[in-house]
């Protein structure tokens, strides 16, 4: 039970803690400090949403209401975050985080989206008040300067995320002692991260700021769900487990948080914890957002469902997760977590299942749902599955005409003022496409090198975190394409390339069993089709690579 000292849930810092605070210089002008190591945050409905660890120079009622919107903030609830910060301005309009909040949450540093112009007009409006309130210390001065460093001057979105590093970083090597300016930095090194750096140097020492920052507050939210972010890569994900097995536990309503452990998961190829968490997260989601919109949470946590059903061949299951999206009524949060659900789940049900037929004929769902042209990579999915489709059909003119539109959204794509490069992605699709109809109109070798190049170019990229994988990774395409060529060996290799980037993959899996028994190696055969059968115990619908493992292993 936590104690209220006010009808706001503000719990009043102990005298030492006050006085520590004072000591390091965080005294408000009014000479009000309000601090909390870990103080537990609950929402006005009773959600938990774990501790923060915050200091200002606002009075209670404003203060309490800042802790509840930059714990919400850490779980990039960024839409409640931003009520809430805006009611601690009208609660006392000289507090200056309040109006700093606000602007803070028009800022995505990791989403695949950039800041509309009438956000960043507002924006600066908003930090000129903050910086001018009363209510204002020089710690609040230095949050206040390093958000102002983004909004400042008409600048790329890249750029303004590397100024947004540095202001955090100036913030964290003066305040040594604030864990909130901690775990901001740490998010701003993953949005500044390069993903064609395999050594992952900003992920990792990112992760290393966020334990300091677990150490002092145990249940600090933004920690956890940057941890996520910082190790959501294959070869430091098993990192991560840890605190992913807390953040569900600590904020057990909260529809992001929920989700986020599957990004985990996802990478370490745990389908029923995946399952399991984005059950939950769909379910918590279910009211609509501001405006009576669906939330884009509620999207998200379907797409990632519909993958992990598929991968254990329970496509009941993944059928079910398709037509609840179908039968979500609009308005819609338009945003790209929410159009790449659109997009990818049917997608996905005829690709993962090499329904070809059903692929060459897939059109883009609901298209006045969002703004599609903010989203060509999007468009691109279903394009991709058309010319794949058409491909592997004998329909090359259908083919053409889709690796064409692919090519018109590749260029639309790479236009797009996001830090992520989608442009690579389509490109990748578009090189994948090509090389299938290459194969099927029998140029063996220069189909080949297409697929080779392909894979190639997906392994110097990173998944973007809108989805839970490619809706077919172009290693395991060229898997296929070896496997079909009679290059067991070669097909072998590929799969397990495939499988190092996406571990528990059914068709990557299948692909290596079957590869491996033909290149004759019997134990690696026998080891695939257990782990296969171990993936998928409880399979629904036509799964004959399942009755094929069942032959080899007995």
């Amino acid at each position: 039970m936590i104690r209220r000292d006010d009808d706001m849930g503000h719990r009043k810092a102990p005298a030492t803690l006050t006085a520590a605070w004072i000591a390091l210089g965080l005294a408000g002008a009014t000479g009000q400090v309000h601090a909390a190591a870990g103080t537990p945050v609950v929402s006005a409905e009773g959600e938990e949403l774990g501790s923060v660890a915050l200091a200002s120079s606002c009075p209670p009622g404003a203060h309490a209401q800042l802790e509840r919107g930059l714990a919400l903030l850490h779980h990039m609830n960024y839409v409640r975050a931003e009520e809430i910060f805006q009611a601690a301005g009208e609660a006392d309009p000289e507090c200056a985080l309040a109006w700093w909040g606000v602007a803070m949450t028009a800022v995505h540093p990791l989403w695949p989206d950039t800041i509309p112009a009438e956000k960043l007009v507002a924006g600066r409006a908003l930090l000129e008040r903050a910086a001018g309130a009363a209510h204002r210390n020089e710690r609040e001065s230095a949050w206040i300067e390093a958000l102002a460093a983004y909004y400042r001057g008409e600048r790329a979105e890249r750029e303004r995320l590397a100024s947004f590093e540095e202001g955090w970083a100036a913030v964290h090597a003066t305040f040594p002692e604030d864990a909130e300016a901690a775990a901001f930095h740490a998010l701003s090194l993953l949005a500044t991260a390069d993903v064609s750096d395999k050594g992952y140097a900003l992920q990792i020492a990112a992760g290393e700021i966020l334990e300091t920052v677990l150490e002092r507050v145990p249940s600090h939210p933004g920690a956890h769900h940057y941890t996520i972010h910082a190790y959501d890569v294959p070869e430091l994900a098993e990192r991560a487990l840890p605190v992913v097995r807390r953040y569900g536990d600590l904020a057990p309503e909260n529809t992001h948080a929920l989700h986020m452990t599957s990004h985990i998961y996802t990478r370490l190829g745990m389908w029923p914890e995946s399952i399991e968490f984005n059950r939950r997260a769909a379910a918590a989601s279910e009211d609509r957002v501001a405006g009576g919109h669906v939330s884009l949470h509620h999207f998200h946590a379907y797409d990632y469902l519909a993958y992990a059903h598929l991968q254990r061949a329970d496509d009941e299951a993944a059928g079910e997760v398709l037509e609840a999206v179908r039968a979500l009524e609009p308005p819609f949060q338009d945003h790209s977590a929410t159009a790449y659900a659109i997009a990818a789940v049917p997608a996905r049900m005829a690709l993962e299942r090499h329904d070809w037929e059903r692929a060459a004929a897939l059109e883009l769902e609901r298209p006045d749902a969002v703004a599609w042209d903010q989203y060509p990579y999007l468009e691109a999915i279903p394009a991709f599955a058309r010319a794949l489709g058409g491909a592997r059909t004998g329909r090359p003119a259908e083919a053409e005409a889709a690796i064409a539109e692919l090519a018109r959204l590749q260029q639309a794509a790479a236009a797009l003022d996001v830090a992520y490069d989608w442009g690579v992605q389509v490109a990748i699709q578009k090189r994948a496409a090509e090389s299938w109809l290459a194969f099927e109109s029998g140029d063996v070798e220069g189909a080949l090198a297409m697929a080779r190049e392909a894979a190639q170019m997906e392994a110097t990229t990173e998944k973007n975190p809108v989805t839970p994988g490619e809706v077919l990774p172009a290693a395991e395409l060229y898997g296929d394409m070896l496997l079909a060529a009679e290059r067991p060996g070669e097909a072998l290799a590929a799969y397990r390339a495939a499988l190092v980037r996406s571990p528990n993959r059914l068709n990557s899996l299948y692909g290596a069993a079957r590869a491996a028994e033909l290149a004759g190696d019997r134990e690696a055969a026998e080891g695939f089709y257990r782990k296969l059968l171990e993936v998928c115990p409880e399979p629904t619908g036509e799964h004959p690579e399942l009755e094929r493992a069942r032959e080899v292993v007995g």
